[in-house]
């Protein structure tokens, strides 16, 4: 009994390694046509960029430094080759335009197996538009890997009136995102975000408060959107009143009715007596010397001129 063989006993592991073989059989032959009717689906042209007149693109040829280059997409939306002659690629991807370059070198017989990498560097056609408080608004030519804040940058940058507040207005999207500059309270991306071609970036303008008179630093003071500011904080901006300073002062309001004025007991708020008032956008804190006379109509317009040139803090 001890020489006897059963029929489990014989070619052990023979069966479990026919069954994956089998398996492997069956996975290479389904697997090219899964692939051929899973690849439709998955692409989208409709979020392809398609080449125009104006694009600039890097073209490398693999193994074949002679045939590499920058080439700008010319009018006719053609390139042309540093060997093999013009190549149209208007209104095609990137990708299509690299499949039409290989076939052009192999129709040349300038290489037998070409392999052709190509990378868009500018869609002159895809501008970004930056407009709002920036020094230089206008339409720049999108490029890969460029950020909200690279984009505000090339547009010169904030001017002196310009909040924190930017939104960006996504292409072909109802998709508005809004953050703030520089806030740790930013949403994921912020200024880190990457611009895609055809957005529109904004930079919100500030409110301005300005603060003239007998003040340790008169000026015109910052005010976010998101942000309000009464009578005693602008005061503290202004580093305070000077000990000369009146204890009544002034306030000089335009609104679409016309010029307002009203006159604030600076000693009353300070005591908690008088509610400390909130300011808005090109509001005027006149706050005079002491023991000087009231002032005029044309005072108030000194004022106004006077507010104009100010420095504006931020």
């Amino acid at each position: 009994m001890a020489n006897t063989w059963t029929a489990s006993d014989r070619r052990p592991g023979r069966t479990p390694w026919l069954v994956i073989a089998l398996a492997v059989v069956l996975f290479c032959l389904v697997q090219p046509l899964h692939a051929q009717t899973s690849a439709p689906q998955t692409a989208d042209t409709s979020d392809l960029l398609l080449l125009d007149s104006g694009d600039l693109i890097e073209l490398r040829v693999f193994d074949t430094p002679e045939l590499s280059g920058k080439l700008r997409v010319d009018d006719l939306g053609e390139i042309t080759l540093p060997v093999g002659g013009t190549v149209s690629v208007k209104g095609l991807s990137a990708e299509q335009a690299q499949s039409a370059i290989e076939e052009r070198l192999r129709q040349k017989r300038i290489l037998r197996d070409p392999h052709v990498e190509l990378l868009v560097l500018e869609y002159a056609t895809q501008g970004v538009t930056v407009e709002g408080e920036v020094k230089s608004p206008g339409v720049y030519p999108w490029a890969p890997k460029h950020t909200v804040a690279d984009f505000i940058a090339v547009a010169g940058g904030f001017t002196p009136t310009a909040s924190r507040t930017v939104s960006v207005n996504r292409h072909n999207r109802e998709q508005v995102m809004t953050f703030q500059i520089g806030a740790s309270t930013q949403p994921a991306g912020g200024a880190d975000l990457q611009v895609q071609p055809g957005d529109r970036i904004q930079v919100k303008r500030a409110g301005v408060v300005y603060v003239v008179g007998d003040v340790g630093r008169p000026g015109g003071y910052l005010v976010d959107n998101t942000d309000t500011i009464t009578v005693l904080e602008v005061l503290s901006l202004a580093q305070g009143v000077n000990k000369t300073a009146k204890s009544e002062a002034k306030l000089i309001r335009t609104t679409p009715a016309g010029r307002t004025e009203s006159d604030l007991s600076l000693k009353k708020i300070l005591s908690n007596q008088a509610v400390d008032p909130k300011l808005q956008d090109g509001d005027i804190l006149f706050v005079p010397v002491s023991g000087a006379k009231q002032f005029s109509d044309k005072g108030v317009s000194a004022i106004l001129q006077t507010a104009v040139g100010l420095a504006i803090w931020r």
